[in-house]
């Protein structure tokens, strides 16, 4: 028999109880109970050694990158894995066998109201990329879920809207939650003196509180899985999964888990990644903008491999074509879902001809996912899901996982090719990249992870693209293709402050914008003095010691509470 104990756990308890953030009778407490917390205190303490080694993994695999010593490639060891035929990754589990459209959010009460009243097949509520890590955020994130599942989150905000799901949970669109990467951690709660693994306390605790209600209601615990980069990170998944079940005395497999591979090392363990996740995997979905960000992290140091302004790095790309294919065919052939990328754009409603343009390009990018062979894909607004759905209804079944793409000559090296025919880096793209940058991590720092730039919802893949694009370029001192100028930390810091001070003067924040904050940790990036592995990571301090309301901040610094 495990002995379960509290002994050297320290939780910060202050919390934010305005109508905005708790418009509900389940509190912080009820999700945060001592047979809750032994819980994840458990999983915490049996696998955060084996984490922590796996992270070290990935920065042995970039130092032999950046001395020549390391090349990507299919693994030797697993090629067993990838040569055995018979085995199969589990069948669609209940609420997952159509998942023609896919929506995207975080955990907010409004936003998950909306989106399940959405006409999609399932919803991904996100604790990672698309919200800030806020205290407040991460836990009524969880209330809001606990509420949702039990069919008592409907509420009417302080300006007297109300927000009403419009059926019970079990009627809705399949509930898929993603918890924060292995990278990160949540500091508000310290395990034996460190930090437990926000993976583990995000996964932990909605689990704990809602797995038994899940398999009542017919669409069980499911998950998405981020940022990886080795299929060792999935076993580690799939051994949490195994003692998670047991602990709550659940059948193994009844967890379901679909990964992103949107790291460029998980590209190259597709197969084994579903292999370690077996009867738990759910299939692969094309995480894009996060694979471009990783693509350029790690080959960043190799001149060879300079991609050009963003708007030129396309899904049609070499490298990004040969991406998203062999993910079909491995999913596929190992009889899971390969489900597509996001669509970002959200309606531009004061201009109509800008608005069709965009939802164009929307229904174009799902036709190409559909003819490729994927089984749904992502929006990131209520309004295009008629697109999507017009769209994948061609499929004329619920998936086509029965449709195996030919892939016989495919070459590994096809992964890292990426040249782009008439690419080019100009003065505009290193604006962009300020801006975009810029935009959303003044918003992460204020609470916000999903923000509306220029016509696009964005998340933390879009700051990640901007900072990596330009340590790349003024590590290799590139010419500009439009001015001639060569890219150094001069030239970069210059036309950072200029965007500082534009976004600045048209803040609607007045003073309590936070873009000096913003530019601070953005400068040494984008002149080559730092590369950072993760923006969030890198700016996470800022939002641990308080809480954003109304942007103000809330000290919480001092107020913890031994258990």
């Amino acid at each position: 028999m495990v002995k379960r104990t509290l002994k050297n756990v320290l939780l910060q308890v202050t919390v934010d109880t305005t109508p905005q953030f708790a418009p509900s009778t389940t509190t912080p407490k009820d999700i945060l109970t001592k047979e809750a917390l032994e819980f994840i205190v458990l999983l915490h303490r049996t696998f955060n050694s084996t984490r922590k080694s796996l992270l070290q993994n990935r920065q042995t695999i970039q130092n032999g990158l950046d001395s020549g010593s390391y090349k990507f490639h299919f693994l030797e060891e697993t090629s067993k894995i990838r040569n055995e035929i018979s085995w199969q990754g589990a069948i669609p589990a209940p609420g997952l066998i159509d998942r023609s459209t896919e929506i995207t959010g975080p955990p907010l009460r409004n936003m998950l109201i909306n989106a399940l009243n959405s006409d999609v097949k399932t919803y991904m509520t996100d604790f990672e990329d698309s919200l800030s890590p806020t205290w407040n955020n991460i836990i009524y994130g969880q209330v809001n879920l606990y509420d949702t599942i039990r069919n008592k989150v409907n509420f009417t905000s302080s300006k007297g809207k109300a927000y009403k799901l419009k059926n019970d949970i079990n009627k809705l669109p399949t509930l898929i939650v993603r918890p924060r990467g292995w990278h990160l951690e949540e500091k508000h709660l310290l395990v034996d003196d460190e930090p437990i693994s926000a993976s583990i306390f995000d996964f932990g605790l909605y689990f704990f509180h809602n797995a038994k209600r899940l398999i009542e209601i017919g669409k069980g615990p499911y998950f998405y899985l981020p940022k990886m980069e080795h299929h060792l990170e999935a076993k580690l998944w799939n051994d949490i999964f195994c003692v998670a079940q047991d602990y709550l005395g659940i059948p193994r497999g009844t967890i379901r888990a679909t990964v992103l591979i949107e790291t460029l090392p998980a590209a190259f363990q597709m197969e084994e990644i579903i292999f370690q996740l077996k009867e738990h995997s759910s299939g692969l979905n094309c995480g894009r903008w996060d694979y471009i960000f990783s693509t350029i992290k790690r080959l960043r140091n190799l001149p060879q491999h300079l991609l050009p302004d963003r708007d030129q790095v396309t899904m049609t790309s070499p490298f990004m074509d040969a991406y998203v294919k062999l993910l079909i065919n491995t999913c596929h052939r190992r009889g899971v879902h390969a489900m597509g990328g996001m669509a970002a754009h959200i309606p531009i409603k004061d201009d109509l001809k800008a608005n069709e343009v965009a939802m164009t390009k929307v229904r174009t990018d799902k036709i190409r996912e559909l003819t490729n062979g994927h089984d749904g894909s992502w929006i990131a607004h209520p309004a295009l899901a008629k697109i999507c759905n017009e769209v994948f209804i061609n499929m004329g079944t619920p998936n086509q996982i029965y449709k195996i793409p030919d892939f016989s000559q495919f070459k590994s090296s096809e992964l890292t090719n990426t040249t782009i025919p008439d690419a080019k880096i100009t003065s505009d793209g290193i604006r962009q990249n300020l801006d975009i940058g810029l935009q959303y991590m003044e918003a992460w720092i204020r609470g916000s992870g999903c923000v509306p730039i220029n016509n696009l919802m964005e998340d933390a893949a879009t700051a990640e693209v901007s900072r990596c694009q330009l340590y790349q370029w003024v590590k290799h001192g590139v010419t500009l293709s439009d001015t001639g100028d060569k890219v150094t930390p001069q030239l970069t810091t210059k036309i950072l402050n200029e965007q500082i001070a534009k976004l600045k003067a048209s803040s609607p924040l007045g003073a309590k914008n936070k873009f000096d904050l913003a530019g601070k940790y953005f400068l040494p990036e984008i002149t080559g003095q730092h590369f950072s592995e993760f923006l969030t990571s890198l700016l996470y301090d800022e939002i641990v010691t308080i809480n954003s309301t109304n942007n103000e901040y809330i000290s919480s610094l001092n107020e913890w509470s031994k258990l």
